[in-house]
């Protein structure tokens, strides 16, 4: 026998309202209420980490390069190096330096290279880029630095560059990383046991 129960609100012993509707929301307790829930809290039907990230995945290059590269494509894999967190919750998945977002949300993207040369180079440029359609990339964010040459011997320098991207369709919306330079001599650095050059994706929420 299946029996349905219609009303607008719900009340303790005393009086006070514990569940409430009005105009499609729904309110449980009252203010300095305690509510405690036992079990799973989901939004349709997947579990809500309240208060939490759900998702975090971190990529690194493995081997240095030279020149430039749009997007890099090559020589990627998770960090794996303990402690460092390889990744949590969902991952992003990989093809040709075309990363695809697990889910649809609001992810926090960013890019991190370093860079050595033994000589001049007036920029080394980073950029995040996004797609609408699955494969074209549009540049949505760049961060310049440079190498002047010190004592006649290798220099180093690093850049870092950072956007948040509302992936609203998962097979359209997909990111990738460029690298240019104005003298292809210069070397991006990687390593296999350390991030030299790198990608983390963070995802804030729901888009």
């Amino acid at each position: 026998m299946t029996a349905i129960l219609k009303v607008d609100t719900i009340q303790d012993t005393a009086g006070n309202n514990i569940i409430n509707e009005s105009s499609n929301t729904i309110t449980i307790g009252a203010s300095g209420d305690t509510t405690n829930i036992v079990g799973t809290l989901q939004n349709n039907g997947a579990a809500l980490a309240l208060g939490s990230l759900t998702m975090a995945d971190q990529w690194r290059v493995t081997t240095a390069f030279t020149g430039n590269a749009d997007p890099i494509a090559s020589n990627l894999e998770r960090e794996d190096t303990a402690p460092a967190l390889s990744y949590f919750g969902s991952q992003m998945t990989e093809s040709s330096g075309v990363f695809t977002f697990p889910s649809t949300g609001i992810y926090m993207v960013q890019f991190f290279a370093g860079f050595k040369y033994n000589g001049d180079a007036t920029y080394c440029s980073l950029y995040i880029k996004g797609t609408t359609n699955g494969s074209t990339g549009i540049q949505l964010a760049e961060a310049n630095t440079y190498i002047t040459r010190n004592s006649n011997t290798v220099t180093y320098t690093t850049a870092f560059v950072s956007s948040i991207l509302d992936i609203q369709n998962t097979s359209n919306n997909k990111v990738m990383f460029q690298v240019d330079k104005e003298d292809t001599s210069v070397e991006t650095l990687a390593n296999t046991a350390r991030t030299s050059t790198g990608f983390r994706f963070i995802r804030l929420g729901d888009t």
